[in-house]
């Protein structure tokens, strides 16, 4: 029975047979148009709050407010990574019952974590975002933008939940659905709070929850369609604490690695804080530009990881490692042309956000700094989602501590104060994606992952 409902899971989705490139495009395009109409959440409020409203409410929405959001909910999505790799290498093995439970003990996890950030997101706002040196010019358009996000992140968990469940069993194109009807939503509430009601900073943060709220309607309906084992049926949900254990196992040192990666940023958006507005503007457009290149690593990241976990619970061992090479070779190849393109068009890019010259001329400097490295960091996408994928998250953790965190906020505390501008603050990421890479290559090849891997799933 299980080897029959494996193959039939991989008949669903190709992640177990097939060509691996093909397979990995087929999985990465729709997960990486899903990401970018994710971002294009934010993008959006940043292009009409900028335009509409003035620079101060866009360095509000981006900078330290992005920042503290992505502190938390990245944490989150790395916790819930862990039920991710959980389903998918029972999915993968045909293990329909486990599937069941995993999902819904995933579900019920984002709900208990939900309340929890929403206390805190709201109660902590203001003593965060002074603690991040926002200057006095924005901070209660960022303090207004943080608490309303924070009052419907419930939202926000729950849609990562249903799109992580469906990724993890090889559905990638429903989410992107989903997510390109609540896009092209966001742009017309954004429009209506903002610029008809003059709601401003307030006005794009009621928009943003309330098309969190129609993605979360259209992928649950989704999952309680399914007559597969992912189904979500509301009276199973209860918490199976092994599975939960196994779950925390490999989302919690995930989740760490995310919040130290997030930790790190808010401490050199501290630094840029100190620049002045106009850094702070500049540095809010070009991270959204720049989130561009982190959608492509990321839709990488989080289809390895897919594909290795159906393959590691299925038992192709030698697929696996097939389809790192793989992935590694089209990240690699993205990544190049990526920075050629951005490099080229920067410009006109950061046009989109602000005519401020100044503004621009400083978005252009960051760019030039960081965009022509971008190379320098797939290894560690490839090669960390890879071993997660396999149910070995506390080394990636590690290696992130020590490669970037460690070495970027030891970079920022003692050489940018020295040399107080924006080349040493920006050249901290290239250096420590070099850094961090080259440790990972080592560990991949020579630290005996696999192994281990293989022995605690048996």
């Amino acid at each position: 029975m299980g080897s029959a409902a494996a193959k039939n899971a991989a008949g669903v989705n190709g992640i177990t047979e097939g060509v691996i490139w093909k397979q990995l495009l087929k999985f990465f395009f729709p997960i990486l148009l899903g990401t970018f109409f994710q971002q294009l959440y934010n993008t959006v409020d940043a292009v009409i709050v900028g335009n509409f409203v003035g620079k101060e409410a866009l360095a509000a929405v981006g900078g330290s407010t992005s920042q503290l959001i992505n502190l938390l909910i990245g944490f989150f999505t790395g916790l819930a990574s862990g039920g991710s790799v959980i389903i998918a290498q029972f999915y993968g093995a045909g293990r329909r019952k486990d599937t069941s439970h995993a999902v819904h003990t995933l579900i019920c996890l984002g709900l208990a974590v939900s309340v929890l950030f929403t206390v805190v997101g709201i109660a902590f706002a203001r003593p965060a975002l002074q603690a991040m040196a926002v200057p006095d010019s924005i901070m209660e358009y960022s303090v207004t933008y943080t608490r309303i996000y924070f009052g419907g992140v419930t939202f926000t968990v729950l849609y990562n939940i249903g799109s992580a469940i469906l990724r993890s069993i090889g559905d990638a194109k429903r989410p992107l659905y989903f997510l390109i009807v609540c896009c092209l939503a966001n742009v017309v509430l954004d429009l209506f709070f903002v610029v008809i009601l003059d709601m401003e900073v307030a006005g794009a943060a009621i928009a943003t929850v309330i098309c969190q709220v129609i993605s979360v309607i259209l992928t649950f309906a989704a999952l309680m369609r399914t007559t597969d084992c992912y189904r979500v049926v509301l009276k199973r949900l209860r918490v199976d604490w092994n599975l939960l254990k196994s779950m925390l196992r490999i989302g919690i040192p995930v989740g760490f690695q995310s919040t130290l990666y997030s930790i790190s940023n808010i401490l050199i958006q501290s630094t840029v804080n100190g620049f002045g507005t106009d850094t702070i503007a500049g540095w809010t457009a070009y991270g959204k530009v720049d989130s561009f290149f982190w959608m492509i690593s990321n839709a990488l990241g989080i289809a390895i990881t897919t594909f290795v976990g159906q393959n590691f619970g299925a038992g192709k061992y030698d697929r696996v490692r097939k389809s790192v090479r793989v992935a590694m070779g089209m990240g690699l190849g993205m990544a190049a042309v990526l920075s050629v393109v951005m490099l080229l068009t920067r410009h006109v890019m950061l046009g989109l956000f602000t005519n401020d010259a100044n503004v621009i001329a400083l978005g252009e400097e960051m760019m030039f700094y960081m965009a022509s490295f971008y190379v320098l960091y797939m290894p560690i996408e490839i090669f960390s989602g890879a071993i997660k994928g396999a149910g070995d998250s506390v080394a990636p953790m590690v290696i992130t501590l020590v490669g970037v965190c460690v070495l970027r906020v030891a970079w920022v505390l003692i050489l940018v104060p020295i040399w107080h501008n924006l080349f040493m603050l920006s050249i901290s990421y290239p250096v420590s994606w070099a850094v961090t890479s080259a440790i990972f290559i080592v560990y991949y090849l020579k630290g005996g992952w696999m192994e281990r891997c293989i022995r605690l799933q048996k």
